[in-house]
This record gives C-alpha cells, structure tokens and sequence, in this order.
C-alpha cells in the first residue's frame, strides 16, 4: 500500500476503540437517518466473530429477537457507530461461535468470565474463614467427624 493511502486510512480510524473479544456481549450504538433527523438505536448481543484489521476491523454480533436469531456487522471505524458498551463477558476456547446458530435456550449460553477466572484476591480473602491452625494439627471435616 501506498503511503497516501495509510496516512488516509490512519485519519479515519478511531482513536479509542473498546477492548472486547469473541464471547462477549456489548451493546453498539449506532445513527440512523430518517428523513431529516439522526438518532441513536442500540444493538445488543453477543460477539460470535471478529474479522479484519485496521479501517476495515468488523464484528458480527448475534441475538434472538421474538424467537429468531438476528446477526449484524458492524464495521468498528464507521463514522455511523456511535457508542460500544461492554455488557458482560464470555469465555470461550473458539475464535468463531458460528455454532451458536444451530443453538436454542441454555445451550447457547456461553460459560461467564468471572467463573472461569475466580475471584480476585480481595474477595478470596473475605470469603475464606481463617483457620488458625498450629504446626502438626489437621483440619477436621465433618464426613471425618461422622466415620468416628
């Protein structure tokens, strides 16, 4: 590619673009013209694909509506998306949930980040009774306490 041509690409591009991966559910806030008027309509859903690099970045997000599933791709540097939100985050192991087309209900829940993760170290620590254990001593459970 030409210089011209990335010095162009480099001015349309948006500076600070929400960091986001396959998986997750955001919700993408773009202009709609109707007649003379411009407004704002969200589209809320999960990311099933990623493609692309730089100008031409894309994702495709897929939700059902009224019992049918709905895709859209958004092109991440257009002048006509808004706003992208970060709604919650999924773990997967897939570069592409193409899968989740064929999946109705629970089975296309994706498992939540904060599961797969744990809990942080503050809360590992509120959540955990302290034991005060001297050096030799074992904890006794209660299966333990019942065999006895």
């Amino acid at each position: 590619m030409s210089n011209i041509i990335k010095e162009i690409e480099k001015s349309q591009m948006k500076s600070r673009i929400l960091s986001f991966t396959v998986g997750d559910t955001i919700k993408v806030s773009f202009k709609i013209l109707e007649g003379d008027k411009e407004r704002l309509q969200a589209f809320q859903g999960t990311v099933i694909a990623r493609k692309g690099s730089g100008i031409n970045e894309t994702v495709t997000l897929r939700r059902i509506s009224h019992g049918e599933g709905v895709e859209r791709v958004f092109l991440l540097n257009s002048p006509k998306v808004g706003k992208i939100q970060l709604i919650k985050t999924g773990s997967t192991r897939k570069a592409k949930l193409y899968y989740l087309r064929d999946k109705v209900g629970k089975k296309a829940r994706l498992k939540d980040e904060k599961h797969v993760a744990g809990l942080m170290e503050e809360d590992a620590e509120s959540e955990a009774p302290e034991k005060n254990l001297e050096a030799g001593e074992k904890e006794v459970t209660s299966k333990t306490e019942e065999k006895k």
